[in-house]
């Protein structure tokens, strides 16, 4: 699943006209370098949830057989935030699951998370400048909420439906989830050390345009 529903606030005026997922880096739009880096890794059910402009990106994607995908899409008319858009989705999703946020940018491999089995994994990433005081530590492939060092979720996560089981439909956002289970060690996770951006602000887009 591919969180695409957001607003984007801090990039506007861009996302006044055009969803974030569709920015584009390195000539392409950031969702398709997702879409294509899925299909590398022998996925091909996509489901991406969408909201603001969300026209737009159906326009753009459509079934997905461009990219040799199947693409489902679970509508949302407000944007229900992270595990809210997940618990709507989860008719359209399997039993095991893959959830990346649109908006980043990296070149981790998503084959790597076919064989994980905990109910919740994480790719971690080193702190950079806008979260130095990072999100969670990871001790022996578990990750926790106390101690250090500590280090960023990186958006990019594999889960069992059962992690959801019992929220109800509505506004919800998954980072209070992850932090009650990964208080309570049931997360395991992983550190990745590539290539990888949060594509937050005009500052970090122009800035990889530049570079890449």
């Amino acid at each position: 699943m591919i969180l695409a529903a957001g607003r984007g606030e801090r990039l506007r005026p861009l996302t006044d006209s055009v969803p974030k997922p569709l920015l584009e880096l390195q000539g392409k739009p950031l969702i398709v370098h997702h879409l294509e880096a899925l299909s590398r890794a022998g996925f091909s059910e996509i489901v991406i949830n969408i909201s603001w402009l969300g026209e737009q990106i159906r326009a753009l994607l459509g079934n997905g057989r461009e990219f040799g995908l199947n693409i489902e899409y679970s509508e949302e008319p407000e944007a229900l935030e992270t595990a809210g858009g997940i618990v709507q989705a989860l008719p359209l999703l399997g039993e095991r699951f893959l959830v990346i946020n649109a908006d980043i940018f990296t070149d981790y491999d998503y084959a790597d998370l076919k064989t994980t089995d905990s109910a919740a994994h994480l790719v971690l990433v080193e702190n950079l400048r806008h979260n130095a005081a990072g999100d969670f530590t990871l001790q022996q492939a578990v990750v926790g909420t106390d101690g250090s060092p500590r280090y960023t979720f990186s958006g990019i996560s594999r889960y069992h439906r059962s992690f959801f089981a019992g929220l109800p439909p509505g506004k919800r956002s998954l980072a209070p989830l992850l932090y009650a289970a990964a208080a309570q060690q049931r997360v395991s996770g992983e550190l990745f050390r590539g290539a990888w951006t949060d594509i937050g602000t005009m500052e970090r887009l122009a800035g990889l345009n530049r570079h890449t």
